[in-house]
């Protein structure tokens, strides 16, 4: 009788130590990457300065934008991209060749400078989307009217 009870207690012991063994095993089979994936996303968002409310045909207004992060990963890039809604305009960075409208283009730095030059007689009006590699954008939107430079006199062809 007592042969018995040694081995059922034994067989007891084992299946205690056999449930456990499988469920270290299930709980160690989720850990199948020798990496961790470790993401961060940090909105952003944009500040521009003023800008003037009329422009004249030929006329460069200067917009100065910064993006401010919540947080800072190295990784992250920014871009830019622009579409002409009304009238006729340029829009460039810094020295560099005009923009073509909806071509998205880096950005090197979180503080910069567009120039915008007016193509038209008519109110002008564009947006610019910012994005970064995470899917976050912003939208920028900029309205300028036709800037009236006054009469203008002819005076006899001679």
């Amino acid at each position: 009788m007592k042969n018995i009870m040694h081995i059922s207690q034994m067989s007891f012991g084992t299946l205690v130590l056999g449930l456990m063994a499988i469920v270290g095993i299930i709980f160690l089979s989720g850990c199948t990457k020798d990496t961790l994936d470790i993401q961060e996303n940090f909105p952003f968002d944009v500040k521009v300065m003023p800008v003037p409310k009329d422009i004249a045909l030929g006329e460069t207004v200067e917009m100065r934008i910064s993006i401010i992060s919540s947080g800072e990963y190295a990784e992250n890039k920014y871009h830019i991209r622009y579409f002409q809604n009304d009238g006729q305009g340029t829009l460039r960075y810094f020295d560099h060749k005009p923009y073509l409208p909806n071509d998205l283009y880096p950005l090197m730095q979180k503080e910069f400078r567009l120039y915008y030059t007016s193509e038209s007689f008519v109110a002008q009006n564009f947006d610019v989307w910012i994005s970064d590699n995470f899917g976050n954008e912003k939208q920028l939107s900029f309205q300028f009217n036709n800037k009236k430079l006054g009469p203008i006199i002819i005076g006899p062809v001679r």
